[in-house]
């Protein structure tokens, strides 16, 4: 007869990061609860982000753009520039995306309850999608803007324009490199910092053109200045909207190919099939995984999911994996015994296990996924 259990994550049975309340009853060291027969549990869990400690870089940043985009607003106004102007309006999303960020991650922080069983931890991940979305909408309308002003050009100051933006480079180098020391893991802080970055890289295409303004008098460079600010504001937006949609969508993590760690996993010893195979991110930088596992008669279930544990842990970086083992071919009605063969059952291991395997099945040598 074999085993089948929900093997607790520690000694204690909960661990302090556990998603949600623990349960009324307890668990001692080593106890097995068990889940019906023929189904087994094991879970793990991890939490790389740490967003305490990215507050302060955040207000930091914060305070030097808030203050220095309304120094540039009045300016833009007087000098006439769009491209100054441009860059006040990216300034005031620089700021929103903070202001969310922060927001974002007071709510991740909360503890899962209620019908939260993950807690908030996608606030942060809505705050990203915030972000990039805002991103978009402003570079519509900027961009038509700038085209307008290609076709009839006003005045520009460019004087005015190339102070202003020189020393915007030097805020938007201060407030990026405050929020480079925050956790960029986290696709929350990543926003507000491809933000940041975008503006920087404005505010130099707006030095040059205030100096070829001032040096030529080509009032068009202006213009073409708040074009290139366009580019990367649609650059960075888009890039946002994709990843914030793959977490919405529950894609797999970017860089995990669901395929190759199916059949990595099934190349373990003793396991004939693995499906129900799913990788989701809980929120940016925190991956989960659950499957179902089939083991050959006779075979040792939890041997096997320690060691599947330990490969994805170390080898795919997923602590926060959900693993139901079996034996193949073996079911027994509920509140029989479950006997196990000494041998395999080759025509158990020719059917499947499931009447609905929600995806490709992976068993030991060719097949198709």
């Amino acid at each position: 007869m074999t085993e089948h259990a929900h093997t607790a994550d520690a000694a204690s049975g909960h661990p302090p990061d556990a998603h949600g309340p623990a349960p009324a009853h307890s668990h001692e060291p080593g106890h097995e609860h068990g889940h019906g027969p023929g189904h087994g549990h094991s879970h793990s869990h991890s939490h790389a982000l740490s967003p305490d400690a990215d507050r302060r870089w955040l207000r930091a940043a914060l305070t030097l753009i808030t203050v220095f985009m309304a120094v540039e607003v009045v300016i833009g106004f007087l000098a006439r520039s769009l491209a100054l102007i441009s860059d006040a309006a990216h300034m005031l999303t620089d700021a929103a995306s903070i202001v969310l960020a922060l927001v974002a991650m007071r709510l991740a922080a909360r503890p899962a309850r209620g019908g939260y069983t993950y807690g908030l931890k996608r606030a942060e991940i809505l705050s990203a999608q915030a972000n990039g979305i805002t991103l978009l909408v402003l570079s519509v309308w900027l961009g038509y803007e700038a085209i307008a002003r290609l076709v009839s050009p006003p005045e520009v100051t460019g004087g005015l324009v190339l102070v202003t933006a020189l020393a915007g480079v030097v805020v938007n180098i201060a407030a990026a490199w405050c929020i480079s020391k925050a956790n960029r893991s986290s696709l929350n802080v990543e926003g507000a910092y491809q933000h940041i970055l975008t503006d920087l890289f404005g505010f130099i295409a707006t030095a040059v053109a205030g100096a070829v303004v001032l040096t030529t008098g080509f009032a068009r460079a202006d213009a073409i200045a708040s074009l290139v600010v366009v580019v990367l504001m649609l650059r960075a937006g888009t890039g946002l909207v994709r990843e914030s949609g793959r977490i919405f969508m529950e894609a797999a993590p970017s860089g995990v190919d669901p395929d190759a760690l199916g059949d990595h996993l099934v190349e373990a010893d003793q396991v004939v099939e693995v499906h129900d195979l799913h990788i989701w991110e809980i929120t940016s930088g925190e991956p989960a995984l659950s499957a179902h596992i089939l083991v050959a008669p006779g075979g040792d279930c939890h041997a096997v999911r320690r060691s599947l544990h330990e490969l994805l842990s170390l080898k795919y970086g997923i602590t926060h994996a959900t693993l139901q083992v079996d034996h193949v071919g073996e079911q027994a009605a509920p509140g029989e015994v479950l006997h196990i063969a000494a041998g395999p059952d080759a025509a158990a291991l020719a059917s499947p296990h499931c009447e609905d395997t929600h995806g490709p099945v992976h068993r030991p040598g060719p097949h198709d996924h």
